[in-house]
């Protein structure tokens, strides 16, 4: 062991000493098969591996629905993490799950039900229209979302960033609107195998790992009425357990930021759909833990010391919660 490693597991000890210190809990979203020129710095297969390897000897890695349990019953044991993913991506069935059982990790992932089975997410259907538009402008002036150039990779990447900015607050059927006309702009053919099928949900259950709500449209819930938001969230719970014949106990809020995208009272919406627990997208470790306002981290740093001390510095992070 190197002088860096010893002093690593010194730090994760000295933060976590028992179980009180809290649990580590991951957000993934995709897993790519390769490095994608558009997303130099996105999360691909030797990467997540590298990471899973990390975790396997740093940290006690449980599945979310176990940790939930033993942490309610004050036997959490030091140094617990667990992985998730969220939105229901179909590399996460063909890339992450051979990964995850090559080093016997569990993960629970969290399904947006109205994309399964050919559809895509309103964010997906930009990157992939600005990824394949031919021209060398994107000119969207006429449906108020300005002028775009495409001339090299970090451009489209900036028209990326401007175009979703405009976009990701918008009324779900507003903003959906808009992302058609887009991509009807620039007259290219779109992906419609980049979410899940029914098939690799079975697939993920089959192997084991946890299947949880993420709703069925991906709204941001504090922009829904009421009934709205209330029905998206029971609807896709019982999306999911009609196709799997098993209960669905966790709940991962769209987007997840407390009292931005979801407040008190969809909390309580969660509680009254049947749920045991529900995560959201705060940094932070449980200690006390609002077991529906569960914080999450994104583990986003390439480097293995990085990764592995910013995950220790996660555990010293006070969870955000919706009042």
């Amino acid at each position: 062991m190197s002088w860096f490693d010893a002093i690593e597991k010194g730090v994760l000890r000295w933060l976590s000493p028992g179980g009180a210190h809290g649990l580590s809990i991951l957000i993934y979203h995709r897993v790519l098969p390769a490095p994608d020129p558009l997303f130099p710095d996105a999360l691909e297969r030797d990467g997540f591996a590298a990471q899973l390897a990390l975790l396997k000897t740093r940290f006690q890695v449980l599945p979310l629905l176990e940790a939930v349990r033993l942490a309610r019953a004050g036997r959490l044991p030091p140094r617990a993490a667990c992985i998730t993913f969220d939105d229901g991506y179909a590399d996460n069935a063909e890339v992450a799950l051979p990964l995850l059982q090559q080093y016997g990790l569990h993960a629970t992932f969290f399904i947006a039900t109205g994309f399964l089975n050919g559809g895509r997410m309103w964010n997906d259907t930009i990157i992939e229209t600005v990824r394949r538009a031919p021209q060398d402008v994107l000119d969207a002036r006429a449906l108020g979302l300005g002028s775009h150039p495409l001339g090299s990779m970090g451009q489209r990447r900036q028209a990326l960033e401007a175009l979703i900015g405009q976009l990701k607050y918008q009324p779900m059927a507003q903003r959906q609107v808009a992302v058609d006309q887009l991509a009807q702009l620039a007259g290219v053919p779109l992906p419609t195998d980049l979410m899940m099928s029914d098939a690799q949900v079975r697939q993920l259950h089959a192997a084991g790992m946890g299947i949880g709500g993420h709703t069925v449209n991906h709204p941001i819930l504090a922009r829904l009425p009421a009934d709205e938001a209330r029905r998206e969230i029971a609807a896709g719970k019982q999306a999911l357990e009609q196709l799997l014949g098993a209960p669905v106990e966790l709940f991962a809020y769209p987007n997840g930021k407390p009292d931005e995208d979801y407040r008190a009272e969809h909390v309580a919406m969660v509680r009254e759909a049947g749920f045991e627990a529900a995560v959201s997208t705060a940094w932070g470790a449980s200690r006390a833990p609002d077991f529906f306002q569960l914080p999450r981290f994104t583990p986003w740093d390439r480097h293995p010391r990085r990764f592995t001390l910013r995950l220790a510095r996660n555990l010293r992070q006070p969870a955000a919660l919706a009042a």
